[in-house]
């Protein structure tokens, strides 16, 4: 019988790895602002495409529609978001940024930006190939 070694097993490296960074990028936009990961999608998402309904959120941001739904919920109760109906389907509701959720939103994004830059100059010259190694997973996953 073959034996799986789990520290070299590749998704499982992933997996530790996405959750190493995700807990250490939380000292960015977490105590300040006490956001959770979930608000932090929505409002990442909604900050980078100005408008948006809850189900194009939790795809494009990978998230349960419970998730997307309780993220929603608690910005809407900071008043960092705000929403109206949507003129294609009345049943939806399109969500996008208050302007304090504006502020938040720019106040996060150096900070985030800064955070990347730091991962991809902890891997010096090789941080294009991950890149592009990544963006062929994710290709062979249907995730772009």
């Amino acid at each position: 019988m073959a034996k799986l070694t789990l520290e070299n097993f590749l998704p499982y490296r992933l997996n530790r790895i996405g959750a190493a960074v995700s807990r250490d990028f939380r000292t960015v936009y977490g105590p300040e602002h006490d956001l959770t990961v979930p608000e932090w999608r929505v409002l990442a998402t909604l900050g980078e495409f100005d408008e948006m309904g809850a189900k194009a959120i939790g795809a494009h941001s990978s998230m349960h529609k419970t998730k997307v739904s309780r993220a929603v919920r608690a910005l809407e109760e900071r008043r960092w978001l705000k929403r109206r109906e949507s003129v294609e389907d009345r049943r939806e509701e399109i969500l996008s940024l208050s302007p304090l959720g504006r502020r938040v939103y720019a106040e996060i994004v150096p900070r985030a930006l800064a955070f990347e830059a730091a991962l991809l100059a902890a891997l010096g010259p090789e941080a294009e190939a991950l890149l592009q190694g990544l963006d062929k997973l994710e290709a062979s996953m249907d995730l772009r």
